[in-house]
């Protein structure tokens, strides 16, 4: 049985929401589906690459699932789903000029029998947390994240460095902006954590960990939203809870 849960806030500085959530408990092939996005490019266009690309892409995915597809078949279907996201806000953007620089991040989560395919394009994260500790699953597209994979600075300098929101990969601004893929265990127990950088920038990973853990979902969403806007939330927050009961 899953459990899924998302909650998402504006933060304390913006003025609107431009973070975008979509779920499914269950498709009718019977998986188990989330996706989180990020807008940028203006308050309105952030907040419609992000509604775009959340709808679009679940809607292009449920076409594609069926019982018994395996992780290969998942990633498929999930790379494809993403492309037909990007294309749509490159279609918006044609028709409406004033928003020809909109994007969106995103990542996504399926869970299948015995496993969970995540995918992800710019810097909203996707985590696998068990009772043992708590994992990053994808890897940012973000020029701190380069900056950190060639030694130049530490992951708490790329906490507050000024350029930590420049992402590398998004949807929207080119046509064929590709995803990254990754395939994660998921046992009895076993939660992912999907949230933007709203709330990475707020919460560190222990405090995640910790949260989710310690509390019913409900609550330890309700916990994380709480400390990222004690600190400041300068960005919007958004997250979703997947858990293996």
């Amino acid at each position: 049985m899953i459990d899924i849960l998302g909650m998402t806030d504006v933060g304390l500085v913006r003025r609107e929401n431009q973070d975008a959530y979509a779920v499914r408990k269950q498709t009718e092939s019977g998986h188990s589906v989330c996706v989180v996005c990020d807008g940028m490019g203006g308050y309105a266009g952030g907040r419609l690459a992000s509604s775009i690309a959340a709808e679009t892409f679940m809607a292009e995915l449920e076409k594609r699932l069926r019982p018994d597809m395996t992780a290969e078949e998942l990633q498929t279907a999930s790379a494809q789903a993403i492309s037909m996201a990007d294309g749509a806000i490159c279609e918006a953007a044609g028709r409406l000029p004033e928003y020809q620089s909109m994007g969106t991040t995103l990542v996504s989560a399926i869970v299948f029998d015995g496993g969970a395919v995540v995918a992800n394009v710019g810097d909203s994260r996707a985590y696998h947390i068990t009772p043992r500790g708590i994992t990053q699953v994808t890897r940012d597209h973000s020029l701190v994240e380069d900056l950190m994979a060639r030694g130049d600075i530490t992951a708490e300098e790329a906490r507050r460095h000024p350029k930590r929101k420049y992402v590398t990969r998004a949807l929207g601004p080119d046509a064929d902006t590709q995803c990254d893929c990754f395939v994660c265990p998921w046992l009895p127990g076993d939660c992912l954590l999907l949230c933007t950088d709203g709330l990475v920038n707020t919460v560190t990973d222990q405090e995640m960990w910790e949260e989710v853990l310690r509390r019913e979902p409900e609550t330890c969403l309700d916990r994380l939203l709480h400390i990222s806007k004690s600190r400041g939330a300068s960005d919007n927050v958004t997250v979703v809870l997947m858990r293996n009961l």
